[in-house]
């Protein structure tokens, strides 16, 4: 794979960043960096669903950088008023529904947010990057974030790359693979200068507590049973949200036009022994009388069409874009316990009934 020319839009772009799904776990850590170690402009869009919540962007929302519009990007007027108010130079392209057992359970919800809504932000996107001159359209980028779940199972010994075939598995993974192909389009056809990032499985403070680890972190110390699907063999790699909204930073500013960039941490573990090492950890750190937290570790029925493995070989966007990871996996770990122990209070104010009061993905509405 050749080595694209890279085109710097860190310095010379002046208007803001539009960051779609920018209240949710991953847009708002890349708001949070932008807003605390950039002079950058931020217009957050975001339709505050049940895993999007303002709480997430900490002391960010009161920044006079900060604008927040609630909205569905598969709002076409409202997104369309958007990008002619504001003017933006970059687009970031987060929102999302990303809960496999939800897509189980609920797939039109995904159809509708990664699909439609893909599909209407192109279009507007498209429509607005035409009214630009020709020095603020060459500068232009729109990046949309995926998934290494478009790729199904990676098979023993071998990685997720930019290259690797389409197979998704889930509702969700499907709808991602899907957009991702819409974007893809846009570039081919008219030439819209796009970036596409696929990512591991990430983690770290402010996950909505649906996902694996932050799920584990509040029922362990909770004391309540540690539900982990099937014989928990399922091998993710581990990606810390702070290293992946850096990612996104450097793929805008370096990251050539109609490129993809798989980032990962190079974090393999089993699902069982990120649940072991959470135990470990919250044991050290906040110790019961009632003995280790992993014979809290239970068993149960896997997920309908679970993948095996997932890997990436983040070796493009380390070669091309000079990014690496802060973190190992057991530092982030740690560092991740140590806020969900200090930040009940968020946790309490996010959590919804709904959140994981019943088991999910088996396939019943």
């Amino acid at each position: 794979m050749s080595s694209p020319q890279l085109h710097d839009v860190s310095g010379g772009a002046t208007g803001p960043w539009l960051v779609t799904g920018g209240a949710g776990f991953i847009g708002s850590a890349l708001v949070r960096q932008l807003i605390a170690e950039t002079d950058q402009r931020i217009v957050n869009v975001d339709a505050l669903t049940y895993a999007g919540n303002l709480l997430s962007l900490a002391e960010a929302r009161e920044s006079p950088r900060h604008i927040f519009a609630r909205a569905d990007v598969a709002d076409a007027p409202t997104i369309r008023a958007l990008l002619a108010q504001h003017r933006p130079s970059v687009v970031v392209h987060l929102a999302a529904e990303t809960h496999v057992d939800r897509s189980i359970d609920g797939p039109g919800a995904f159809v509708h947010t990664n699909i439609v809504g893909t599909f209407v932000l192109l279009n507007e996107v498209r429509e607005y990057w035409r009214t630009l001159s020709p020095e603020a359209g060459r500068a232009f980028r729109l990046l949309h974030v995926s998934t290494d779940e478009v790729f199904g199972t990676a098979a023993p010994g071998t990685t997720f790359h930019e290259l690797s075939p389409y197979d998704p598995s889930s509702p969700y993974a499907a709808s991602k693979a899907a957009s991702d192909h819409l974007v893809r389009a846009w570039h081919r056809t008219y030439g819209l200068p796009v970036l596409i990032t696929n990512c591991s499985n990430n983690y770290g403070p402010f996950q909505f507590p649906e996902k694996l680890i932050p799920l584990m972190i509040r029922k362990a110390i909770a004391g309540e049973p540690l539900p982990v699907y099937g014989d928990g063999m399922q091998v993710r790699d581990w990606l810390h949200v702070d290293d992946h909204a850096r990612a996104l930073r450097d793929v805008v500013s370096r990251g050539a036009p109609g490129a993809t960039y798989a980032v990962g941490a190079r974090g393999e573990r089993t699902n069982l022994d990120v649940v072991r090492l959470i135990c470990r950890v919250l044991d050290e750190l906040h110790p019961v009388a009632t003995g280790p937290r992993d014979a809290l570790i239970t068993s149960v029925a896997d997920r309908p069409g679970h993948d095996r493995r997932y890997a990436i070989d983040p070796s493009r966007i380390e070669r091309e874009i000079g990014w690496r990871p802060l973190y190992d996996f057991e530092s982030g770990i740690r560092q991740t316990i140590r806020w969900y122990l200090d930040n009940e209070q968020w946790v309490n104010a996010v959590s919804r009934s709904d959140c994981r009061s019943q088991r999910l993905g088996l396939g019943v509405a």
